[in-house]
């Protein structure tokens, strides 16, 4: 008769196991399986696993792009960590829950939560979880429109991730300074950038950063006039991007090869991936990829003289970022309504 393993040994080895999961993007089997050390952790009684595992769950909700489900779970993590006096895993959970607010465009709220988790990481001296936190910060500049602030901070952190030999982190930060220089029109930067995170990403496996890097390329070959090339990149990372199951990533290329087509003037089939882009964004609830396609369809439907169909859009995205006050887009918008 086989022992069973001792509940410990048990959560431990399903952790491990759904981090493998995790890194290969394949959230829903990671989900499952965090669900279940959940239920274990509060058999034991085990706080501190507890805590952990809520904390896994938050991540597996946000790969599955279920951010409200996320919050959640990042704030039960955040309350363990406090009553357990728990200094680690309350400046993680700071930080994620940073992530979370972060990607509904919800930015504000965000740097609050990075600013909490950074003095926590700092005092602890966890450079690891500080460069990460960093790292996102630097990354809502560039959306905020201050890329010159994100770059200065992204050097910094790829200073010290190689200082701690943090090769996965590396790669991350190259991408973000690729981005930053994109955003500032600096693209032949850009591209050396992402091509340098490319190797590296490979290295270690990672489907999901290698996709987003490979989307990133195909964007500055549309920048730099070449979107013939662009388009066969993206279709490649559609592929890929599928097949890991990667939903926000295909949303987000699905709407980069209908803004390909639409720079061809092939019309018809801008509107066909808008369309199928705008579907999975609103089925995950994500406000910012949304209102960023329904400018590009009212553009379209402005470049075709639809002018009421180009008015229905603008005004759809000027709603959204109302709803979710973000101001940039908002006077964005009103300056395509006005266009018209």
């Amino acid at each position: 008769m086989t022992q069973s393993l001792n509940p410990v040994k048990e959560w431990e080895q399903r952790r491990d196991e759904a981090n493998q999961y995790y890194q290969r993007g394949k959230f829903q089997e990671y989900l499952d399986l965090v669900t279940k050390n959940l239920q274990l952790a509060r058999a034991i009684p085990d706080r501190i696993r507890e805590g952990y595992t809520l904390n896994d769950l938050g991540l597996a909700y946000l790969g599955c792009w279920q951010p409200q489900r996320a919050l959640e779970r990042f704030q039960q993590a955040l309350c363990v960590a406090v009553e357990i006096g728990n200094a680690s895993a309350q400046a993680t959970a700071l930080s994620n829950l940073g992530s979370t607010y972060s990607r509904l465009g919800r930015f504000s709220q965000a740097l609050e939560y990075f600013d909490k988790a950074l003095l926590i990481f700092r005092e602890l001296q966890d450079v690891q979880g500080e460069v990460s936190t960093l790292n996102d910060v630097a990354l809502i500049y560039t959306r905020l429109g201050e890329p010159k602030r994100a770059l200065l901070l992204q050097n910094q952190i790829l200073t010290m991730r190689r200082l701690v030999g943090d090769f996965s982190g590396e790669a991350t930060t190259l991408n973000g300074i690729g981005f930053a220089y994109n955003v500032l029109g600096k693209f032949d930067e850009a591209l050396e950038y992402f091509q340098a995170a490319l190797p590296i990403q490979r290295a270690v496996k990672n489907l999901v950063a290698e996709a987003t890097t490979l989307n990133n390329i195909a964007s500055v070959y549309s920048d730099l006039g070449q979107p013939k090339q662009a388009l066969l990149l993206y279709y490649q990372v559609l592929l890929t991007r599928r097949a890991i199951g990667d939903r926000s990533g295909e949303a987000t290329t699905l709407h980069n090869i209908g803004f390909t087509h639409s720079i061809l003037a092939q019309h018809r089939q801008a509107m066909k991936f808008y369309k199928q882009a705008i579907a999975i964004y609103q089925q995950m609830g994500d406000s910012l990829g949304e209102i960023s396609t329904l400018l590009n369809m009212g553009s379209l439907y402005a470049t075709t003289k639809r002018k009421k169909m180009a008015r229905l859009c603008y005004e759809n995205a000027q709603e959204l970022a109302e709803k979710i006050e973000h101001q940039p887009l908002l006077e964005k918008v009103e300056e395509f309504i006005n266009s018209l």
